[in-house]
């Protein structure tokens, strides 16, 4: 029986967090639920933002579902909940993010590296005062990426753009070089390439032309969250985070812990339950319900609205209209 870690965490996390569980627990599928402490809450019970019992738990589940971490108390803290999200997705080697965007026409995938790249590299500040930041990548590391990013333009339209910045930088040269050589083994998908200030522009006058988008970790933080906006903004972006075959992925909503309505029923949860359909389909291999999650929650959102969306739905509402939706 498949086990999903689950982890709640702060803020709007637990409300959301909920309704998830509402929809696989409905689902006539044989799933294991194992709720573990994470983030904010943890570090105050636990001392740790990641418990050594939850990683371990992680480590041997089949997939992760995380809903939102993170505490106004815990700024500027030596501790801070942010740390065990980082932590967590080194630990599981989840070195590939999927960030799907449907709006209309538009349907593209984001494929970013996750765990390399400026985030993870040296940084600090001289004597004198100036700040740097190391970017570096090695060859394995954007061949694995590129490999997740290939392998999915086959079950999509066959199309891959590989982003960089190679006119100017030589992590970007070596990112072109290790793609296109990569291409060879997939005759079948198109390969193209284009810089990251160009793939802004063309994202916002034409974003249909896209299939499926490969970045290095800061350039596809940046163009995720644009394409976001074409589907509704943050609050409803969902992502799955990918590692090696046979290792647990993590599947997390975008949107933050909103800690200034947590606890009124007013959290929007469909992130949160796009991000189980990721999980359905990446991490169980369960399309067919993946894509009848996908439908149940554009249906319901036209039925009720929280507050987010203009409406005076409570996360429960929209929680009931899903599973109205899926019929169970």
């Amino acid at each position: 029986m498949p086990r999903i870690v689950t982890l709640a965490g702060d803020g709007i996390g637990p409300e959301v967090m909920e309704q998830a569980e509402r929809v696989l627990r409905a689902l006539p599928l044989e799933l294991e639920l194992d709720p573990r402490p994470f983030g904010g809450g943890a570090i105050k019970t636990l001392g740790a933002a990641l418990p050594d019992e939850t990683l371990a738990a992680a480590k041997s589940a089949d997939a992760v579902l995380l809903a939102a971490i993170g505490l106004p108390e815990f700024d500027g803290k030596p501790v801070r909940p942010e740390q065990g999200l980082l932590k967590i997705r080194q630990e599981l080697g989840v070195y590939a993010n999927l960030r799907p965007a449907k709006a209309g026409a538009i349907d593209l995938l984001i494929v970013r590296e996750l765990i390399g790249g400026i985030y993870f590299g040296k940084h600090g500040r001289h004597p004198d005062g100036r700040a740097y930041d190391t970017l570096e990548y090695s060859a394995d590391e954007i061949e694995r990426v590129a490999r997740t990013a290939f392998e999915l333009a086959r079950t999509r339209r066959h199309k891959l753009l590989s982003v960089d910045k190679a006119n100017v930088l030589e992590t970007s040269r070596l990112w072109r070089e290790v793609v296109t050589e990569l291409g060879k083994e997939y005759r079948d998908v198109a390969l193209s390439h284009m810089y990251v200030d160009n793939c802004a522009l063309q994202i916002v006058l034409d974003a249909t032309q896209f299939d499926v988008l490969l970045t290095e970790n800061m350039m596809g933080d940046i163009l995720s969250d644009e394409v976001a906006g074409f589907c509704g903004g943050l609050g409803l972006a969902a992502s799955a985070s990918i590692g090696a075959a046979g290792t647990p992925g993590i599947f997390e909503p975008v949107h933050g812990s909103a800690p200034d309505i947590a606890g009124k029923g007013l959290a929007n949860p469909a992130a949160m339950l796009l991000t189980t359909s990721l999980l359905l389909a990446y991490g169980l291999g369960e399309h067919a319900w993946a894509a009848k999650l996908d439908a149940a929650v554009a249906h319901a959102l036209t039925v009720v609205q929280t507050p987010d969306q203009g409406g005076t739905a409570s996360t429960a509402d929209v929680g009931d209209a899903v599973l109205a939706a899926l019929g169970l």
